[in-house]
């Protein structure tokens, strides 16, 4: 097997099974429905128009591509509706490397060329990011070939394996047609994907968004920043806003909520599931700078007579975020707070244990109007993970997380 660059390939005179030079190679094109790696067919310009040669045709490519069949046999391009084209979607494109976590621009493609049989077989095995494969296009045709090869030795290369590689396709009709998704890039970190997002040209954050998993996009949307997630949720329509907001944790949703036009906001809220809309519309009656508005209303609460076989089983049964599970609250049948136990008091208490037994003492926590200031002295006097907070009857109305403190002190730096 070797390997042929798309850039030599592309030109290249076109020699059918009579012996007869009947045009160059204009396109090479994969059908992403079929094969994602193996190329289908060339396009080929000839005197009487772009004509489809299969692969499965090609015989040899050497300097030249030989067909093994008369050029007559060769079908005339009907558009290229299908049909990823290399020159046109691939080179000079911003694609996402998945490994690299990062958006990279296309220079060149370089094809695994083999024989199978009588027949020649290409694969796209990876994509040139680097200074080699802009000199080569640079140079072709301009300098002689032994020289260019001689220069081209001399710059390592810079690639990406095909299967690192996220497509973007911001045309919702091709992105179906060519059944581009984003399978490798919803496999990152939130964090990781919100910093690839950042990267792209708006057109492009809405295209990726379109085609990600709700939680994945969900969990992505939290970690962008505030000024793009705005821009990202007002791209969208509001039906596939809402499938992605009902994902979010409800105190960064309504957040997000509360940046848009009251107009935008009602039309997504409109589209969410009934459980959601409410929980979500409760927060946002809070202003976002205060305690209340910075809580989560997703936490485990248990009656005070519960112990941690009861835990245990909330906790199996919680569909919330992570960042709330590091502490049980215990409230009264009233709803008033009345202790916290850490996560790490239950993995190595008996089962009958009470978790009246294991609370945290000083029991901390504020009133649902205290200032962001006021709650980030709390978390750093008191080297919190959460946070209660509670109205003026003392019932526990929602949790504050560590990370709710480092996304309002990151916003003021």
């Amino acid at each position: 097997m070797s390997t042929l660059a798309l850039t030599e390939l592309l030109g290249q005179p076109v020699v059918d099974s009579a012996g007869r030079t009947c045009g160059r190679v204009r396109e090479v094109a994969l059908t992403p429905q079929e094969d994602r790696v193996l190329v289908s067919v060339l396009i080929v310009k000839t005197r009487a128009g772009d004509r489809l040669l299969p692969l499965q045709s090609v015989s040899a490519i050497n300097g030249k591509v030989m067909a093994s069949t008369a050029s007559s046999d060769w079908k005339a391009t009907n558009g290229s509706e299908g049909l990823f084209l290399l020159e046109r979607d691939l080179l000079d494109q911003q694609v996402i490397d998945v490994h690299g976590r990062k958006v990279v621009r296309v220079n060149d493609v370089d094809l695994n060329k083999d024989s199978v049989g009588s027949r020649q077989v290409l694969k796209v095995g990876s994509v040139d990011v680097g200074a080699r494969g802009a000199v080569r296009r640079l140079l072709k045709g301009v300098v002689p070939t032994g020289a260019l090869q001689f220069l081209l030795n001399q710059i390592p290369p810079r690639v990406i394996p095909w299967e690192f590689v996220d497509l973007i396709e911001t045309d919702p009709a091709r992105r179906v047609k060519l059944k581009i998704s984003h399978e490798r890039l919803a496999k990152l970190h939130p964090a990781d994907i919100a910093d690839i997002v950042e990267e792209l040209a708006p057109s492009e954050r809405e295209a990726v968004f379109e085609t990600l998993d709700e939680q994945v996009a969900a969990g992505a949307l939290e970690e962008v920043d505030p000024k793009v997630q705005k821009s990202i949720l007002e791209s969208l329509d509001s039906d596939r806003a809402a499938e992605i907001v009902e994902e979010m944790q409800p105190d960064a949703a309504a957040d997000l909520l509360a940046d848009l036009t009251q107009e935008k906001t009602e039309s997504i809220l409109e589209e969410m599931a009934p459980a959601e809309r409410e929980e979500v519309s409760g927060l946002l009656e809070f202003k976002e700078d205060s305690a209340a508005g910075r809580m989560t209303t997703e936490y485990i609460a248990l009656p005070v007579g519960a112990t941690t076989h009861d835990a245990i089983e909330a906790l199996r049964k919680f569909e919330g975020g992570v960042e709330t599970v590091s502490t049980f609250f215990l409230t009264d049948s009233r709803g008033t707070l009345a202790g916290m136990v850490p996560l790490a008091k239950l993995v190595l208490a008996d089962a009958k244990t009470p978790l009246l037994s294991l609370t945290q003492e000083p029991l901390i926590s504020c009133h649902a109007d205290a200032s962001d200031s006021e709650v980030a002295e709390l978390f750093d006097k008191y080297n919190l993970l959460t946070l209660p907070v509670t109205d003026d009857a003392n019932k526990l109305t929602g949790v504050i997380t560590s990370d709710d403190v480092i996304n309002v002190l990151r916003s003021k730096l």
